[in-house]
């Protein structure tokens, strides 16, 4: 029982950070069930010309709909699913632009923009784990969901390119660690170690361990760029929060997304 206990902080402590990702990930969807920080497994793209930003109405027809990612919920975010740049500070300037895709909040100025919140579904056996009667085992399965912020912004010119390389110098430059503040509640991130991935024109994803009082979790940022448009993927594994365990890369919903904007 202790175990399950603490198991249960850890999570309500996780629940409790004004971060858009726990946010969504502790409402409904949830219940019903550094280092080296750039160049090394990213795509990077070569120069090229400007491009003409999406519309509104075009980026709304690139964004995943509910059908696109097998085995997750999709669905557009609403107002308690999304937080403004405004409200996300970074103690350290350069560290901005990171901290904001981190948190899903807009990427500098882009010219439109939209979010849809991919909440992944119980995976084959983890139904008869979540009754299981180890109660820890229940437990853990019943949060063994990831939830993905997947934003779309376009930009003008060569926004979207500058954008991503924004990321990349930000993840450099902070990659050992910074204080940071989301909607009123002080967070650090205590860690940046770059992951592999490939899609769009050009693309990066890290894992990025975030503390709040002296709880570590670990959460994934995937960027990838497509012409004018760049989609970023900020996801939240309740099950790994607190725990000193890991979680994959939203790589299905990122192929998906990709897919639609080529």
């Amino acid at each position: 029982m202790r175990s399950l206990a603490i198991r249960r902080t850890a999570v309500a402590t996780t629940c409790a950070v004004s971060l858009t990702l726990f946010a969504t990930a502790c409402g409904a969807d949830s219940d019903s069930g550094g280092k080296d920080a750039a160049g090394k497994g990213t795509q990077r793209a070569a120069s090229q010309p400007a491009t003409e930003a999406l519309t509104a109405a075009e980026l709304d027809k690139a964004a995943l709909v509910q059908g696109d990612v097998k085995g997750h919920k999709i669905t557009a975010a609403g107002k308690a699913d999304t937080v403004a740049a405004s409200d996300v500070t970074a103690d350290k300037a350069e560290c901005d632009p990171f901290v904001d895709a981190l948190m899903g909040a807009r990427i500098g100025k882009p010219a439109a923009a939209n979010q849809r919140k991919v909440v992944s579904e119980p995976k084959k056996g983890q139904k008869e784990k979540q009754e299981s009667e180890d109660a820890g085992e229940a437990f853990m399965a019943a949060f063994d969901i990831t939830t993905t912020m997947a934003s779309l912004s376009s930009y003008p010119g060569k926004g979207a390119q500058e954008t991503v390389e924004s990321l990349r110098t930000a993840a450099t430059a902070c990659s050992g660690g910074f204080g940071f503040t989301a909607a009123g509640v002080k967070q650090k991130v205590v860690g940046i170690e770059e992951e592999k991935i490939s899609g769009g024109e050009e693309s990066a994803a890290w894992t990025v361990t975030v503390e709040q009082d002296g709880e570590k979790s670990p959460l994934k940022l995937v960027v990838a760029r497509q012409g004018g448009t760049v989609a970023s993927f900020a996801s939240l594994n309740l099950a790994a929060s607190g725990m000193g365990k890991d979680f994959e890369l939203p790589t299905a919903v990122v192929d998906a997304q990709l897919a639609k904007l080529a």
